[in-house]
């Protein structure tokens, strides 16, 4: 599997801004799928993740009520809508895949089997 993330940039604080991630594979539906990021001079960190179904989603809590994991398994896509924006969101944002029946608990633990390259977003005070 390997999986393309896009949609960062420039934003202002309190804006909106949508990434997407596509999945090669015909087995998408099949996986976790979850978001990550890592800010300048730390650790990444879980944001959110979604069931393969899309029945179930677990979020951090510096991001709840504020962001939205969803995913369209007919495009094979992922997407994460960031509302409400804040200068110490800004990170580069890592979407991530887990397969085997593997639980959004596990994959939120970092237990990702693919990767994607990340994008960076920008939040300006």
């Amino acid at each position: 599997v390997q999986l393309q993330a896009s949609g960062g940039g420039l934003v202002q604080a309190g804006g909106s801004q949508r990434l997407s991630c596509v999945a090669s594979g015909r087995a998408f539906r099949m996986y976790v799928m979850g978001w990550f990021r890592q800010a300048p001079g730390k650790e990444r960190e879980p944001v959110a993740a979604i069931t393969w179904g899309g029945g179930s989603t677990e979020y951090a809590d510096s991001v709840k009520g504020r962001f939205t994991i969803s995913r369209d398994n007919a495009k094979n896509t992922v997407y994460l809508q960031m509302n409400s924006l804040k200068p110490e969101d800004t990170a580069v944002y890592y979407c991530a895949a887990a397969s085997g029946g593997k639980t959004i608990s596990f994959l939120f633990s970092g237990g990702a089997d693919y990767w994607g390259q990340g994008t960076l977003v920008t939040v300006s005070s």
